[in-house]
């Protein structure tokens, strides 16, 4: 268990040996790894889109498959053919952009092992047709390069209620109901290992079921809105569109509410993600985001950057 004296390590990837330096190290335990940290579908300088793994031993478990998931892992020091299940939590594109894209380079890097994969009904039908999408090339390489098909490998399954969805050696994941306005129906998950419970809060407005699932957890991964960024971007980009922005703010847990969420759960470390309202320097600052979440939590809090490795 994660204690107030913060035994955590955070590394970026400039600190990271290259491939060509040295092997990632590896271990047993349970580590958490920030891939992406931007909220929303725009394109970002300096976070990509959402994307998260839980790492235990030699296995990755990868939470959203935003736009560059492959290349973010790669950069931590990871590798992309260790996938062993993908959880998405709603199909809002920046959160499955690149989902088969992360099971079509799995494949290509080397696994042969099954990968099985879990979200909101259609995530069956959206493999299926991801497959189809890149048959050309599946069918030259499989042909060609002596490959086995990479349908026998994809298990995809619709998630239609909560509860328990998948469980191995290493780890237990529970799906739980959120709510993410239209975009339903979307979830969070819930990571239960040996050493670790990791919650993740997915795209949601504060809620109770996020709350009941993470009580006592480690870490609480939860996005999170600056409203005063969004109204900015709001103004930056769409002048006078109210309908963006009660969007944005009205399907999403501001500054102010999560750190509400977090202490009414009893977490042990919160860690911000999905930045609602990012692009402007003026509000993406690490004190910015801690000064206001801080009003409603005083635990151990983490300010998400891509490719931070939390264990």
């Amino acid at each position: 268990m994660l204690t107030r004296t913060l035994m955590l390590v955070i590394s970026l990837a400039a600190s990271l040996p290259s491939p060509a330096q040295a092997e990632p190290q590896r271990d047993s335990s349970t580590r958490l790894v920030l891939l992406g940290t931007a909220g929303g579908p725009s394109a970002k300088r300096a976070r990509a889109q959402p994307a998260s793994a839980v790492i235990v031993g030699d296995d990755i478990y990868i939470v959203d498959a935003g736009d560059g998931v492959v290349r973010q892992l790669t950069l931590a020091g990871f590798s992309v053919a260790d996938v062993r299940a993908v959880f998405i939590t709603h199909h809002h594109s920046d959160h499955v952009a690149d989902y088969g894209t992360l099971l079509l380079r799995s494949w290509m890097t080397g696994r042969t092992d099954p990968i099985e994969t879990f979200g909101p009904a259609p995530i069956e039908r959206m493999t299926r047709d991801y497959l189809d999408f890149m048959r050309w090339d599946l069918k030259l390489r499989v042909g060609a390069e002596g490959r086995q098909p990479l349908d026998d490998m994809i298990d995809a399954h619709d998630i239609d209620a909560d509860g328990a969805i998948y469980v191995d050696e290493n780890v237990k994941v529970t799906a739980f109901s959120v709510n993410h306005g239209a975009a339903a129906p979307a979830f969070g998950f819930r990571f239960d290992t040996a050493d670790k419970s990791i919650v993740f809060s997915g795209d949601t407005t504060p809620e109770e079921s996020v709350i009941a699932a993470a009580k006592g957890a480690d870490i609480l991964v939860h996005e999170v809105i600056n409203v005063a960024a969004v109204d900015a971007m709001v103004e930056r980009v769409s002048p006078g569109n109210n309908d963006l922005r009660r969007h944005i703010v009205g399907n999403h847990t501001s500054t102010d509410e999560v750190g509400k969420v977090a202490t009414a759960a009893g977490v042990h470390m919160l860690v911000l993600t999905h930045f609602g309202g990012t692009g402007d320097p003026e509000f993406d600052r690490p004190e910015v985001w801690e000064a206001a979440v801080r009003t409603n939590w005083a635990g151990n809090l983490i300010v998400g950057e891509d490719l931070m490795i939390i264990e």
